[in-house]
């Protein structure tokens, strides 16, 4: 095989995106990624350093690993994250480094993560009422992400995207706030169905709220919707616009309508597992190669080991489905 062949699976799909986690730990307690108490977070001996994540990801390049997104847990609470970003971006072939944030910190990193070319940003928020992002996030600081996100538009990042987790019975009264505060600020919002892999395991289908009910909602409010271009074949999202022009909205949609068949996504968790699938039951371990002074093409093969596992779909919707051992905060979002 050549050296510099492409990430292909047994179906076809080329892997051209890789979501690093670089910590497990968060600030906040969103019941859908992890739980409020008895956690056990990775000893910093076991997490990749940033040597380790850069030498991964000039591995990966020549394969044609070109967008990055960096998360956790919350990725601001690792020092430096700007160094980071720093050193990946300037990986020759690395064409964009994103990162999920729950916002928190964001306004006193946003002007160093934007002098050290981050790409772009996705900000969670799921609420625009503190009780309600309370009841989400078990935790205050509704204000200091609003605080971050309006930093970083002030440092001048242009591709921020906001992400709502939708769940049945506690989000639907901030849906029309949500839209509404996004479209004031020219940024797009993208709901994401409620999935299985929060800490706690109480999830069942009955939470999901689907992006289709969301879509009535917003037309009924705020006027009527006509499907957008996609600006990527393989993005999770099915984008929406307003016809009077002011504005987009995007849903994905994982529990009602799976996209695997477009997948181009690989994970590695903050203690160098990687993934193939957000459910994936199996991880590819690449830190004990790391650290024990494997040559790159040892690597290559371990991650090209992994990708020719991936399977056609998830399998959420299957009878016989077994969600992962790991939950989200555990995995990378």
């Amino acid at each position: 095989m050549n050296d510099h062949e492409p990430l292909v699976d047994a179906f076809g799909r080329v892997h051209t995106s890789l979501r690093i986690s670089v910590t497990d730990r968060c600030n906040i307690r969103c019941f859908y990624c992890m739980p409020d108490t008895a956690l056990r977070f990775l000893p910093r001996s076991e997490i990749l350093t940033f040597e380790e994540i850069e030498r991964l990801v000039r591995i990966l390049a020549p394969l044609g690993v070109s967008k990055l997104r960096l998360t956790g847990g919350e990725p601001l609470l690792r020092a430096d994250l700007a160094g980071l970003v720093r050193r990946l971006s300037a990986i020759e072939g690395v064409a964009e480094v994103a990162m999920t944030t729950n916002g928190i910190l964001l306004a006193e990193q946003a002007a160093a993560l934007k002098a050290a070319g981050l790409s772009r940003l996705n900000i969670s928020l799921d609420a625009m009422t503190e009780a309600v992002f309370q009841k989400i996030s078990r935790r205050a600081g509704l204000d200091r992400v609003i605080a971050g996100i309006e930093k970083a538009r002030e440092v001048g990042f242009e591709n921020i995207r906001l992400n709502t987790v939708a769940i049945a019975g506690i989000t639907e009264p901030e849906i029309v706030p949500l839209v509404s505060f996004a479209r004031e600020r020219q940024m797009q919002l993208r709901f994401i169905e409620f999935m299985p892999l929060d800490g706690e395991e109480q999830w069942n289908s009955e939470q999901v709220l689907t992006g289709e009910e969301i879509r009535r909602t917003i037309t009924a409010a705020l006027g009527p919707l006509e499907p957008a271009a996609r600006g990527d074949a393989s993005q999770p999202a099915m984008d929406y616009r307003f016809t009077d022009g002011t504005g987009s909205v995007g849903f994905i949609n994982p529990v009602s309508h799976p996209f695997c068949g477009d997948c181009n996504r690989l994970r590695v968790t903050a203690e160098g597992k990687f993934r193939n699938c957000l459910f994936s039951m199996v991880e590819w371990d690449v830190r004990e190669l790391l650290r024990s002074g494997a040559a790159d093409q040892e690597i290559a093969a371990r991650v090209r080991d992994c990708v020719a596992a991936k399977k056609p779909g998830h399998g959420i919707d299957d009878p016989d489905f077994l969600r992962p051992a790991r939950a989200m905060y555990q995995i990378g979002g």
